[in-house]
């Protein structure tokens, strides 16, 4: 398995397989001159992690740490990275911070609206508002849009021990996932709202040229498709037979 692999210039994604739950762990950290990292990892990654962090950047040059929602994996270790990098500044959601990082994390973290910037010197990351995707109401994601890097989180995730970056078909090894998970302790990781497939649009319509995958392989091809297809995947897989989808309905007139 590739530890690190650079899957866009500058752009390096840290892996740790975990075969009690046969499954990745992927962090990402952007080389720039205020490195960033997405996804923390757990607390029981951290020293390793930080490990292969320090082969790319001086630490006490990360200046940026972000995550996609309250989780173990995505931001479990904050408070170690936070006191290992005093001048990094923490961002999530604006729901995240609010309702969680307040009173988790050692010191302020920034709230992100949808559309909200980060610079880091050569690139320009945009925060995405996805609520429920991959699920909790507090989801974000990350959009790097030098090379169009779409750090996807837990959608399109894949079990095993695979390749850092594929160019193969994706989608049929997420929904392989999907399928098999249904059975398991993650049954249904992947929330399947009414906005769903709108959200994964949204996505596609940024044009990504690579996805940064938190669990598997990073996918480097024709993204939009491969959100498009997902989210039929999902619909199939979770399907209105299933409990875990919520739908509204208008209350009627008073």
């Amino acid at each position: 398995m590739e530890k690190i692999r650079e899957i866009a210039p500058d752009i390096f994604r840290i892996s740790t397989f975990l075969p009690e739950v046969n499954m990745q762990m992927n962090q990402f950290l952007v080389r720039d001159e205020e490195p960033l990292l997405w996804h923390t990892g757990q607390r029981f990654l951290f020293e390793e992690v930080l490990g292969s962090v320090a082969k790319l950047i001086d630490l006490s040059t990360l200046r940026w740490i972000g995550f996609s929602h309250f989780e173990a994996d995505e931001c479990g270790a904050l408070n170690e990275w936070m006191q290992i990098a005093p001048e990094a500044q923490a961002f999530c959601s604006d729901v995240c911070a609010g309702i969680n990082m307040n009173d988790f994390a050692v010191r302020p973290v920034v709230g992100m609206l949808h559309d909200d910037r980060i610079g880091t010197g050569k690139f320009s990351f945009r925060f995405l508002s996805t609520p429920h995707l991959p699920h909790g109401w507090d989801a974000g994601l990350l959009f790097e849009e030098t090379n169009r890097v779409l750090f996807s989180s837990d959608i399109l995730y894949q079990s095993g021990n695979p390749a850092g970056l594929v160019e193969s078909d994706i989608v049929g090894v997420a929904g392989r996932t999907l399928v098999e998970d249904q059975n398991k302790l993650f049954t249904n990781p992947i929330a399947l709202t009414h906005r769903t497939e709108e959200q994964l649009k949204m996505l596609g319509d940024l044009v990504p040229r690579t996805l940064a995958v938190m669990h598997g392989s990073s996918y480097r091809g024709n993204c939009p498709a491969a959100l498009r297809e997902f989210g039929e995947v999902l619909r199939n897989v979770v399907g209105p037979k299933d409990s875990t989808i919520v739908q509204f309905q208008k209350l009627p007139a008073k």
